[in-house]
């Protein structure tokens, strides 16, 4: 060995590939990448209107709570009249009558509760997305609710009020 011969065991391995590791190729981990992109792409706009829906459904539990608070003011008064904050017949609703926001539980308001109409005998409801908020650009808008349980919206869709 010490006339600068090769040992034996290196001289067998000298003209072999290196045994191929467990790892991934780069082609297999770019298809992977691409494979979740797509996924995600797809998945990620059906999740976000998932959660607008579930959100304008509490609205519309909202609103038919202030319905049912609005009743209770007409019996307690004979008018629907006057529910509205500072005793005005529109606008939010006084704190006695109901709350101004929805959802009414919870730190987040997506939608702010007011009458958009009222008379001795007719009222008007809506829920409108606050601005600024998450559910700002909800395609469906405003949610209205009126004293013979009408249920409405201000976009062309037709499909905003679950059932």
């Amino acid at each position: 060995m010490m006339n600068g011969a090769v040992p034996r065991q290196l001289k067998s391995m000298a003209g072999r590939r290196a045994p191929k590791g467990g790892g991934f190729t780069l082609i297999e981990l770019m298809i992977t990448v691409a494979v979740i992109g797509i996924l995600a792409a797809i998945a990620y706009p059906s999740y976000m209107e998932s959660v607008a829906k579930s959100r304008r459904s509490n609205a519309e539990g909202a609103l038919a709570g202030f319905a049912n608070a609005m009743e209770r003011h007409y019996t307690e008064t004979g008018a629907y009249t006057g529910a509205a904050s500072g005793g005005g017949n529109t606008g939010s609703p006084a704190s006695s009558v109901y709350p101004s926001q929805s959802p009414l539980d919870g730190s987040t308001k997506y939608y702010n509760l007011t009458i958009s109409a009222a008379t001795a005998t007719t009222y008007t409801l809506q829920a409108a997305p606050i601005a600024g908020s998450a559910q700002a650009n909800d395609r469906c808008k405003n949610l209205t609710l009126d004293n013979t349980g009408a249920e409405g919206t201000s976009s062309t869709y037709t499909d905003c009020w679950s059932k």
